[in-house]
């Protein structure tokens, strides 16, 4: 039992790595659609998700394929899923908590995945190991106390 928690921990402690030096990395960034993870190797283009309106809040996403950065430090990740929300006035809300559920082409969805805080959004390293479409399913509460659901799609080639 001991050996397995310290196995857990760390697991965890590995996979935080990334999403560490994703955050201090995008701190110094305010254009969303020019983020750069120059610093890991994972510069490039991102793929929008589109724009949802949920109760005077608007939820932008992003994704952007990661895998070869990930293959570098032999993890199986391969997108960083990304999502920024503003205010009817374009305020950004950048304060609150903020989970995804991931529901591959088998129609299998798995555990809700908690995003962290970077700059004015939110995001996450995930697996997308299959090709074809997936659904987004990202469930929110920002600093107003209300709780928000916004869904995307994206079909992997």
């Amino acid at each position: 039992m001991k050996q397995s928690l310290v196995a857990a921990l760390a697991a965890a402690a590995l996979l935080s790595l990334p999403l560490s030096a994703l955050a201090m990395s995008q701190g110094a960034h305010k254009d969303h659609g020019k983020m750069e993870h120059d610093g890991m190797g994972m510069a490039g283009e991102k793929t929008p998700l589109g724009s949802v309106t949920v109760e005077e809040v608007k939820g932008k996403a992003m994704l952007k394929d990661i895998s070869a950065a990930m293959a570098k430090m032999n993890m199986e990740l391969t997108h960083h899923f990304m999502v920024f929300f503003t205010a009817a006035d374009g305020s950004p809300l950048g304060d609150g908590t903020v989970a995804l559920k991931v529901t591959g082409p088998d129609g299998k969805t798995g555990a809700p995945v908690k995003l962290m805080g970077m700059a004015d959004g939110f995001g996450a390293d995930i697996l997308l190991a299959q090709p074809g479409e997936y659904r987004f399913e990202v469930g929110s509460k920002l600093k107003d106390g209300k709780t928000r659901q916004f869904t995307y799609s994206y079909t992997r080639p």
